[in-house]
Order: structure tokens, then C-alpha cells, then sequence
């Protein structure tokens, strides 16, 4: 799937993030902990260069739990400091804000030893559509100030946002990159929701949600619609699937777009269990 996605709002984003930099102290690089790897935008780093840096994996709870601590561990051994979390339900803010003056605590000391009293730390929030960022921003700050919303492109403009008396943040549009190099990122991105579904074709997202069940996690593919295996023909497939689960068109036949929609929405809604789409163990290999 060859995704080229690049609206003018985040090309002005990108400008904006560059331009503010200079105003915070850390940037918070929000991701998918699901997609640990294919929600980092690789242009991120090239804005932010050495700036400090706090990774957040945001959406644990439908993240496998097993998974999400490995990629902890492996951020770590690459010297990047990294906290899960759950911002809609609030689990684990205070480990953000912990960590962030973990990381912080040399500049603050040598604050401190010349006499200057630190303030507030400020902070970025940077991250792909629909990571989370708002609803972090929210939960840190008591109240519904930042707009959220569960389809990428919500927030399109920065704001501030203080967090009682240690913490301001800086909200920022998602951003994209131009160009998916590799088609099983497009794949993975869409899956999870940060790519807006009228732009890929749902019944090819389906059989890649399939086919991915699959490979890594076949009891719950089977569990759910009563399969061990996926091929070739896929016809076969979506004609099970819709007849378990009673998804027939005008005149009693299958509707393959509706069976298609709802593979998609099962993956996302987490009946077919936590999952997580990147492998530390696939990482490895490659590094």
C-alpha cells in the first residue's frame, strides 16, 4: 500500500515545531505503544536534533503488555528515555513527569549552583495524528482544554497549557511524513487509526489485519472468527467471516466491503485482544 500524504497544515506544522524549539526545555515524543517503531516519524528527529527528549507510549491498555515492556527496555539501551502510559484513563502521568525531571536534572543543577531558581519546565508534546496528544494534554491539565477527537488531523493549531506549577506544554498539529518508504508502516498506521480511512482501501487493510493475526497471534484469529489459516484466496475467507457474524448485503449475499469494515474495527477495538504490530525481536535483527 503506497500512502503519499502530506496536507499543507503539516508542512506548516513542521515549520512551527522547528520555530518554537527554542522555548522548551524537553520535547515529549508521544507514540502509538502498538506501533513503538512505524509511529515514529523520522522527521522528528531531524527537527528536534539534540533537544532532550522523553519517548512516551501512549495507548498501553491495547498495546500486549509483554511487548511494550521489551520496547522500553530496548529505548533504553539506545539512550532514550521511555515511559508508557495510558492518557485516557490518566494511568501513568506521574512517570512522565518524573522521568522529565530525571532527564532535566543536570541543566536544573547547574541552575541552581549559579543561583537561579528554576521555574516551570516546558515542554513539547510532538507525535503523528491521532497518537494522543490532546487527550494527554487534558488529563495533565485537570480539564477538556485541548480538542480531541478519535481521527487524526484534530488538533491544528499550537497552544500552551500549564500543569500546576511544574510543567507548561506546548500542543502541536500531528505530523506525517511524506511518504510511507515501507508499505507494512502505511499498513500498520492505517490499521491503528492515525491515517484517515478514505484514503486506503479498507478490504486490502482487512486482509493485511488478517494475515498479520496470522502470523503472530493465531489463537486469537481463531477465537474470533473460527480460523486457522488465512492463504491466498481471500474470497473464502471474507465469506466465513460474514456469515459468522451475519454481514449480508441486500439479498442474503456476503458484503465483503461491510466484512472488510469490521475485521478493521475488531483489530481496533480490541476484540481480538492487545496487540501490538512491531517486534523488538524483528528490530534486532535488523539493527
Amino acid at each position: 500500500m503506497t500512502i503519499q500524504w502530506f496536507p499543507g497544515h503539516m508542512a506548516k506544522a513542521r515549520r512551527e515545531v522547528t520555530e518554537k524549539l527554542k522555548l522548551v526545555d524537553i520535547v515529549f515524543e508521544l507514540i502509538d505503544a502498538r506501533l513503538p517503531l512505524s509511529s515514529r516519524n523520522p522527521m522528528i528527529d531531524e527537527v528536534i536534533h539534540q533537544k532532550p527528549r522523553l519517548l512516551i507510549l501512549n495507548k498501553m491498555d491495547l498495546a500486549d503488555e509483554t511487548e511494550t515492556a521489551r520496547w522500553i527496555r530496548y529505548f533504553e539501551a539506545q539512550g532514550m528515555r521511555a515511559v508508557a502510559i495510558n492518557s485516557f484513563e490518566g494511568r501513568g502521568l506521574q512517570t512522565v513527569i518524573k522521568a522529565a525531571k530525571e532527564i532535566l536534572e543536570p541543566k536544573l543543577e547547574r541552575m541552581r549552583s549559579r543561583g537561579i531558581r528554576p521555574g516551570a519546565m516546558r515542554a513539547m508534546i510532538v507525535g503523528i495524528p491521532n497518537v494522543g496528544k490532546s487527550t494527554l494534554i487534558n488529563r495533565l491539565a485537570k480539564k477538556n482544554i485541548a480538542k480531541t477527537g478519535n481521527t487524526p488531523g484534530v488538533t491544528k493549531a499550537q497552544q500552551w497549557i500549564k500543569y500546576e506549577k511544574e510543567l507548561e506544554l506546548l500542543d502541536t498539529p500531528g505530523i506525517l511524513w511524506p511518504k510511507f518508504e515501507d508499505k507494512e508502516v502505511g499498513f500498520k498506521l492505517a490499521l491503528t487509526g492515525a491515517i484517515k480511512d478514505k484514503i486506503v482501501n479498507m478490504e486490502d487493510l482487512a486482509v493485511y489485519g488478517l494475515r498479520f493475526l496470522e502470523a503472530n497471534y493465531p489463537a486469537r484469529l481463531t477465537d474470533r472468527y473460527g480460523l486457522t489459516t488465512v492463504g491466498d484466496e481471500i474470497l473464502p475467507i471474507f465469506e466465513k467471516i460474514g456469515s459468522l457474524r451475519k454481514v449480508y448485503a441486500v439479498g442474503g449475499e456476503v458484503d465483503y466491503d461491510k466484512v472488510a469494515e469490521l475485521v478493521v474495527r475488531d483489530i481496533r477495538n480490541e476484540y481480538l485482544g492487545k496487540l501490538t504490530f512491531d517486534f523488538t525481536s524483528q528490530q534486532s535483527q535488523n539493527d
